[in-house]
């Protein structure tokens, strides 16, 4: 028997491997990056030791690093292969874009007052104002920690271009994006993504690549509502995944905001014990 088409699909295949590989290199970062920076603490030094201590620890950074740039370079040119080039500009202006449009402005604003109790929810079409500011968030963070990583990836080779006290204005901006982003993937992204009510416990789209349709009807009525009119909507609607991806997709991403979570915590923690120590 064939299972229904409950589903809308929302991410393709591309979509689906850069954000798996973002969140493995990401995640591999954080772990190397927190152990470096409390490397004077006993949980900073259990950390570095799955990596073979501090220097070790520092080379899988630097790969990592390596690898994220090269594979932000990599996205870069995928989605300029993705523009409609006869019909630039204005193929970047349509709602399926990742571009913020003043409509975006608009929601943001509306959505404020929805928080407020002072008007209804916004209807969002197939992206939000946050899944954008989302999705270019990135963009800027990974252009900030590029730049000041590549600097301190060889500091002598750095320093005969410039000053050595760029180098260190360079690990602070460096560490201090770095915590950032962390802060932010670690509560707010996890929050918004997985823990709202609509979500809770686990939101998979971005391992299966698709929403549920009353779920999508609810939080992009107007993406549902354009496909109608448009007569695409059973084009795009997708069965669910099997029972066994279900259960895979739960467990990977559990593991993964669990881990973001403990390093959270536990920086917190040592960062609390160093200031009182």
């Amino acid at each position: 028997m064939t299972e229904q088409r409950t589903r809308l699909k929302r991410f393709s295949a591309a979509d689906r491997l850069w954000h798996l590989g973002l969140v493995l290199v990401f995640m591999t970062l954080s772990v190397t990056g927190i152990a470096w920076m409390f490397y004077e603490t006993s949980w900073g030094r259990g950390l570095g030791s799955l990596f073979g201590g501090y220097q070790g620890t520092l080379e899988v950074h630097r790969i990592a690093g390596l690898v994220m740039m090269a594979g932000f370079v990599a996205h870069i040119l995928y989605m300029l292969t993705q523009i409609d080039w006869k019909g630039f500009p204005r193929s970047l202006m349509g709602p399926d874009t990742l571009v913020f449009q003043w409509v975006d402005v608009k929601g943001f604003f509306a959505h404020l007052g929805w928080i407020f109790g002072l008007r209804e929810h916004p209807r969002f079409d197939r992206w939000s104002w946050w899944e954008k500011f989302d999705y270019w968030a990135v963009w800027w963070g990974l252009i900030i920690v590029g730049i000041t990583g590549l600097m301190l990836y060889n500091p002598v080779l750095t320093s005969q271009f410039m000053p050595g006290w760029l180098l260190n204005v360079a690990l602070w901006v460096h560490r201090i994006e770095a915590v950032l982003a962390m802060g932010h993937i670690f509560t707010i992204h996890f929050t918004v993504e997985h823990w709202r009510p609509s979500s809770f416990p686990y939101n998979a789209s971005m391992f299966d690549g698709s929403v549920d349709l009353e779920d999508a009807r609810h939080e992009h009525p107007e993406w549902v509502a354009r496909l109608e009119k448009e007569g695409r909507l059973d084009a795009a609607l997708v069965a669910p995944p099997p029972v066994p991806l279900r259960i895979l997709y739960f467990v990977v991403g559990y593991a993964i905001i669990a881990l973001g979570v403990f390093l959270l915590v536990f920086a917190l923690i040592n960062a609390a014990l160093l200031t009182l120590f």
